[in-house]
């Protein structure tokens, strides 16, 4: 019949040609996300910050999601205006958002320069650089979160049906080639002369990715012809009610994976933002080392996360990954709180658990949620992820703050070393309280019907589309 010739996304190629071209603008994303890390001992001499400073700063990505819903709200936008005008509008935040924190960190910008004055003119207490690089990534993160969520429903569209969890797995592997890159290079694009090169690198990066989304618009639009959708516009009974949301915060399943999501992501991101900074005043490493250590986490997803991903696609199992993701993450984080061991087998045991659990998690949302509805469902789980990367980060410094109080700037440029322990036990709470809502979603599933511990084409009483 003519309804059943073959489109664009039936095509292998086409599917993971679009995979590659999405997941390089992630992959640029993820790099700027954490191209100030490695440079946080950097930024505590050239810009007089705190551990709490760093904290804010990093943390603000995450302040519109959290308190502005925007990421939900980028959900409804997407469900209810496409794909294109949804994606470019928060792309474009995303820029302006990374330029800003790069001219904020600039000597320029910080000797008085452009916008200097009406920085200083309130908030007294924070200084111009830090109000000026918190704005910027106030705005990259407006953008970075809710452009996340077009991925994922990017993938969701032409990988339903297919081979959907190894396409996720092999997005996120990508990605993190971005965040490991940034642990690797960020350290050796510092110059003695411009010492915010690093960061300029970065937003220039992100440029780069975005042009790259540009072309993956033709192909959408192709795709639309041949399938005769339109962007903005869905059939009357798929348009979002504010019922939807509603429905979401009474499913079980949803709730707990959500959950699941907060907790073990505030314990891996956060952790990352001072992983640097932690391994050169525990193990005494240079920091060129000690982000090099670093990379072997998203490293380690680069080659777990597909793996785990197939075997999700081929096997099921998802609600179990979950679980063992989770007790190897609380595992990990103690070794690091309360012992020396191996640094090196440490990070690529975090790694396994950072690719087991989002593995198996963001593909099964696509179980538990219809897909005219699956914006929304991200956009509720990632703002709500949110919460946990603002506020971790800031917890975390304050943290490190008070548990070594009389430390300076000055006195760790000349070999003074923080303790870390606090802060990583920490971290080990939040992987205990996330284990739990492992435990719970792999309960609840078995009244559910979802189908979350069968393969992914695995059609179910429950299952949804």
């Amino acid at each position: 019949m003519e309804q059943l010739k073959r489109t664009l996304r039936d095509k292998a190629s086409a599917r993971w040609a679009m995979m590659v071209i999405v997941s390089f603008l992630m992959a640029a994303n993820y790099y700027f996300y954490d191209a100030l890390s490695p440079l946080k001992t950097l930024l505590q001499e050239k810009l007089n910050f705190s551990s709490q400073d760093f904290g804010i700063v990093a943390g603000f990505y995450a302040f519109p999601n959290t308190f502005l819903l925007m990421a939900v709200l980028g959900g409804i936008i997407l469900d209810k205006l496409g794909i294109r005008p949804t994606g470019l509008l928060f792309a474009v935040f995303m820029l302006i958002g990374a330029f800003l924190t790069a001219y904020g960190a600039t000597d320029y910008y910080n000797n008085g320069g452009f916008s200097y004055g009406l920085m200083n003119s309130f908030w007294t207490d924070y200084s111009p650089g830090l109000k000026m690089m918190s704005f910027g990534m106030l705005l990259f993160g407006l953008g970075a979160e809710t452009s996340i969520v077009v991925a994922s429903k990017i993938l969701v569209k032409w990988f339903k049906g297919y081979e959907i969890a190894l396409a996720f797995a092999l997005n996120l592997g990508i990605a993190r080639i971005g965040t490991a890159l940034a642990f690797n290079l960020s350290p050796r694009l510092v110059m003695p002369d411009f010492w915010s090169a690093p960061v300029w690198f970065a937003a220039m990066l992100l440029l780069v990715g975005f042009l790259v989304f540009l072309v993956y618009i033709m192909y959408d639009v192709k795709l639309d012809r041949q399938t005769q959708t339109k962007a903005s516009l869905i059939d009357k009974d798929e348009e979002f009610q504010i019922s939807d949301l509603g429905k979401l915060l009474t499913n079980r399943s949803f709730l707990f994976i959500t959950a699941l999501c907060v907790t073990f992501y505030a314990a891996v991101f956060p952790f990352l933002k001072y992983a640097p900074d932690f391994f050169h005043h525990k193990f005494g490493v240079s920091v060129k080392t000690a982000g090099d250590i670093a990379s072997l986490l998203p490293y380690g997803t680069v080659i777990f996360t597909p793996l785990f991903g197939w075997f999700v696609d081929k096997k099921g199992r998802s609600a179990s990954l979950m679980i063992y993701g989770s007790l190897l993450l609380i595992f990990v984080h103690l070794m690091f709180s309360l012992t020396t061991f191996n640094v090196y087998v440490l990070m690529v045991l975090l790694g396994i658990a950072f690719s087991l659990v989002p593995a198996a998690m963001w593909p099964s949302v696509a179980k538990i949620v219809p897909e005219h509805r699956i914006g929304t469902a991200y956009g509720a789980m990632f703002s709500l992820q949110n919460l946990g990367l603002f506020g971790v980060p800031i917890l975390a410094g304050t943290l490190l703050d008070n548990t070594n109080p009389g430390i300076t700037p000055e006195m760790i440029e000349a070999g003074a070393r923080l303790n870390y322990t606090p802060t990583m036990l920490m971290f080990v709470g939040f992987g205990i309280v996330g284990f739990i809502f492992a435990l719970l979603l792999k309960w609840d599933d078995k009244t559910s019907g979802y189908g979350l511990e069968l393969p992914s084409n695995t059609k179910t009483e429950n299952s949804v589309s």
